[in-house]
């Protein structure tokens, strides 16, 4: 039997989420929509508990079942997305392919789009004889500039995606080369 990929829409926007509710026959409640506006508003990752914090104090009449319950089917449906963390789950609004740098100083999560060279996915596949159809990579690091220890500081250091961005979303498509990824 032969898979074959059905295109659907990346989500980008709340509007695209609302969209996807719909044609997915999902009932858009007050505290669906609730949900979706707070974590299309917010660029961090949650948990239910801080979605639930943040709704409350923002005069939203809504039960922590209910946060819990909506997240779970807004991501089983893949309109949000759920990250598994060993201390809970995480919810952001980005439920297409996409990657993630965790700063260890802070636990923030950042999205970002890594786009690799064909020619290195070709060398994967080739190597492991698996056709790659999608990808995400998890970049892990510090933001303090403390743990810089002083050689490092006399080299020159690269621009960070902070140094280039003006939001938490990033895409690095552009910035990689063969030379940064070759072994």
């Amino acid at each position: 039997m032969k898979h074959e990929a059905v295109a659907v829409k990346p989500i980008r926007s709340l509007q695209d989420a609302l969209e996807r509710c719909q044609a997915l026959g999902m009932r858009l409640s007050r505290q669906r929509r609730s949900i979706l506006e707070l974590l299309w508003e917010v660029p961090d990752h949650l948990c239910a508990r801080d979605i639930y914090d943040r709704l409350s104090r923002s005069g939203k009449e809504i039960g922590y079942t209910s946060v819990y319950q909506n997240l779970e089917a807004l991501s089983s449906q893949g309109i949000i997305e759920c990250i598994e963390r060993s201390d809970g789950r995480l919810y952001g609004n980005i439920s297409d392919s996409h990657s993630h740098v965790n700063c260890l100083d802070t636990q923030q999560i950042v999205d970002v789009f890594v786009e690799l060279p064909p020619e290195l996915l070709a060398k994967i596949e080739s190597e492991t004889g698996i056709q790659i159809t999608d990808y995400r990579i998890d970049f892990y690091g510090y933001k303090s500039q403390d743990r810089v220890s002083e050689t490092e500081k006399t080299e020159t250091q690269p621009e960070t995606t902070s140094d280039r961005s003006q939001s938490d979303r990033v895409s690095l498509s552009e910035d990689l080369s063969e030379e940064a990824i070759a072994s």
